[in-house]
């Protein structure tokens, strides 16, 4: 027998797979396909303070190896979330979940959290400060030390659940923007975010996606996140949820490798609904071709 179960900030998990937010919805969605408390936990859509409907379209580009998505955080806003979204997600989800939220400034994403705060279901928080599709907000707090840690510092004063910031691979030395985390409280972080990318379209000489640029994920991306997560998890002492790219359980084993404690499956979801699922059927067999008995021995294996 082999143990896939690992520990993120004292919440016992029954293995390190996570769906990332924007990729399961509220989790309802795929509960029809398939038993969704498989799963670790997954990270629900990015909630923002108020209703958002998001970008306008095209919000969609694909790409080799992967897509951009420019969809803009749109959401029901928080108190949707609490009163119709979670009730609905507790029929069928039945471990703590983690709430990702985002904001367009300090006192959005502190209220966001400090309304969150009370629903027993939450277990995490996961704090966007890394969306490159919106203006105003989103990535601006997280490409910057000074912002990252004001951020953090504030929503901390708001909960004790696990606070995790989401970090933007977006920036130079993303080892710095850890590091602010760490020192304002942060439980741990979360890497990486989408990368900056665009398509133009040939025929009318303009970009494809209406927001000009936006988020590119998938596997192309997966060896810009294990270089990050390898550089973070020298800087800091917190644990590090791990994404970008992750499409298999080789691909999670690697990232677990890198410094990951948990793994989030993001784009893999939209091509396979049951991307997370398959991964963690696989787990059990891979480890064992790899003659490893517990994935907890991985975390940082590669240092």
């Amino acid at each position: 027998m082999v143990n896939l179960s690992v520990n993120l900030s004292g919440i016992q998990m029954d293995n390190p797979i996570i769906p990332a937010s924007g990729t399961f919805g509220f989790g309802y969605e795929f509960a029809e396909l398939y038993d969704i408390n498989c799963l670790g936990t997954f990270s629900f859509k990015g909630t923002t303070l108020n209703p958002r409907f998001g970008n306008p379209t095209p919000r969609i580009a694909e790409c080799d190896s992967g897509m951009l998505n420019a969809v803009g955080l749109q959401n029901p806003g928080v108190d949707k979330v609490i009163s119709e979204e979670l009730p609905k997600l507790a029929k069928v989800f039945h471990k703590p979940v983690m709430a990702n939220v985002s904001g367009f400034s300090l006192e959005e994403y502190v209220e966001t959290v400090r309304k969150l705060d009370d629903e027993a279901q939450i277990g995490w928080f996961e704090v966007n400060i890394s969306c490159p599709n919106v203006h105003g907000g989103g990535m601006s707090f997280g490409t910057c030390a000074g912002s990252a840690e004001q951020v953090t510092a504030a929503v901390r004063k708001v909960t004790n659940k696990p606070l995790y910031i989401k970090l933007s691979p977006n920036v130079t030395d993303i080892t710095e923007i850890a590091r602010a985390c760490e020192a304002a409280g942060a439980d741990g972080v979360s890497l990486i975010n989408t990368l900056m990318g665009m398509r133009i379209d040939l025929k009318k000489r303009a970009p494809v996606l209406a927001n000009t640029t936006g988020g590119f994920s998938g596997p192309a991306i997966k060896p810009v996140a294990l270089r990050m997560v390898y550089q973070v998890y020298k800087a800091v002492k917190i644990p590090i949820i791990g994404m970008g790219g992750i499409t298999t359980a080789e691909d999670v084993i690697e990232m677990m490798m890198a410094g990951a404690t948990a793994v989030q499956v993001g784009a893999a979801n939209l091509v396979n609904p049951y991307a997370c699922r398959d991964i963690i059927d696989a787990l059990p067999s891979v480890m064992e071709k790899y003659g490893i008995s517990d994935l907890n021995e991985m975390i940082g294996a590669a240092h």
